[in-house]
């Protein structure tokens, strides 16, 4: 099998961009394995970051997962629902060093989801619903060998220092992931991140693989979003553990790039009278919403008929307000959640209110609006009724 050549650059990708941007939202949580608690030498972020794109290259890792979602509050999902996407579940998962990969959960009730890259296209099973998702894989993030030698010490310190303006980042804690020797950094929003407090990445010291990811709303002392590995090898996974499980009897839903397109392309439209003389019906953009200022206005390229898409405020603690033609692709589907009802100015809306965030829908006048944010319940609240 190719060697992974283009690992460096992902792990700098991984361990630095995923603590700065969260791409995931997900996490893992430190295992705590009898008799094992490695914990590496202390040393400053630059150099542990640097170290680990020093690593020798791998073929490929094979670990024990534990996944947890706290992120749907109880009675928002069908009642029976226990899928692990949306549970939380213990797993396995195989990753190659061409980029291939498999993650295998099941729940405490015994519900499976799968899901399986084979590097151009991507299966998501979730097995409470019989339900199969084919969709494409995003880009990849670029190929080339970018060895340590092009991410020097001046320069990963350069960067760190360019994150420090906009988030506090701690420095490299040497712990134990996994039984295995870790550097973990908590990174947190500077100024107002909204109900973001703070992420967490964990990655081998030695391998420079992240091996913890997680994600905390504000003031909780327990990640919202979390996996983790609790036990992990390396070298090569064979191509048997890399292959998705056959479903006999499955919905298959297959999604294309036209499909994703169709649901939606911003462009670069701009500014509330450019985006009106595109839609056929009344903008709703007002210079101020729930006491933010509004930003950019764009028009949303939509199959059913263009929308718009405005951003009040700025940073983690922004609120979004997307708006299009009621008989268009709704913009949130209420008959697949149990959602609450709250009034907006007296129409009947739901809301989907979560620890890291709120999503406020609503039709008014032949118009579905959709406001949100990482804001409470409130702030969405007050933004929607504020749009006249």
């Amino acid at each position: 099998m190719k060697r992974l050549r283009t690992l460096p650059r992902r792990r700098v990708y991984a361990i630095v961009a995923a603590v700065a941007l969260l791409a995931a939202t997900g996490g893992i949580a430190q295992a705590a394995l009898s008799g094992s608690d490695p914990k590496p030498a202390p040393k400053p972020l630059a150099a542990a970051v640097l170290d680990s794109l020093r690593a020798p290259k791998l073929d490929g890792v094979s670990a024990r997962v534990h996944f947890t979602n706290n992120l749907f509050p109880a009675g928002t999902l069908p009642s029976g629902t226990s899928s692990p996407l949306t549970t939380g579940a213990d797993g396995r998962m195989w990753l190659s060093g061409d980029g291939r990969f498999r993650i295998d959960l099941r729940s405490q009730a015994g519900a499976d989801a799968q899901i399986v890259s084979n590097g151009k296209r991507l299966t998501i099973y979730d097995g409470t619903s019989n339900t199969l998702y084919a969709l494409p894989t995003p880009h990849s993030m670029g190929g080339g060998d970018h060895g340590a030698a092009q991410f020097p010490l001046q320069g990963i310190q350069s960067g760190l220092g360019g994150l420090l303006r906009s988030f506090t980042i701690s420095g490299a804690k040497p712990s134990s992931t996994a039984g295995r020797p870790t550097y973990t950094v908590r990174i947190a929003p500077r100024d107002d991140g909204g109900l973001l407090g703070a992420a967490e990445v964990a990655w081998d010291a030695d391998h420079g693989v992240p091996l913890r990811l997680a994600v905390y709303a504000q003031g909780d002392s327990d990640p919202t979003l979390e996996l983790k590995a609790t036990e992990v090898s390396y070298g090569r996974v064979p191509d048997a553990q890399l292959a998705a499980t056959p479903h006999p009897g499955a919905h298959t839903v297959s999604i294309d790039a036209a499909d994703l397109h169709a649901a939606g392309r911003l462009t670069n439209v701009t500014g509330v009278d450019a985006v009106q003389k595109r839609v056929d019906f009344r903008v709703a953009a007002p210079d101020e919403i729930a006491g933010l200022k509004r930003g950019q206005v764009r028009l949303l390229e939509n199959d059913g008929g263009n929308g718009a898409m405005t951003v009040y405020g700025s940073g983690l603690g922004s609120i979004f307000v997307l708006q299009g033609k009621q008989d268009a692709n709704p913009l949130l589907d209420r008959t697949a959640l149990r959602l609450p009802e709250v009034n907006i100015n007296g129409q009947t809306g739901t809301e989907l209110a979560t620890p890291l965030g709120t999503l406020v829908t609503f039709e008014r006048g032949g118009v579905s609006y959709l406001v949100g944010g990482l804001v409470p319940p409130v702030a969405a609240e007050n933004a929607a009724r504020d749009l006249r």
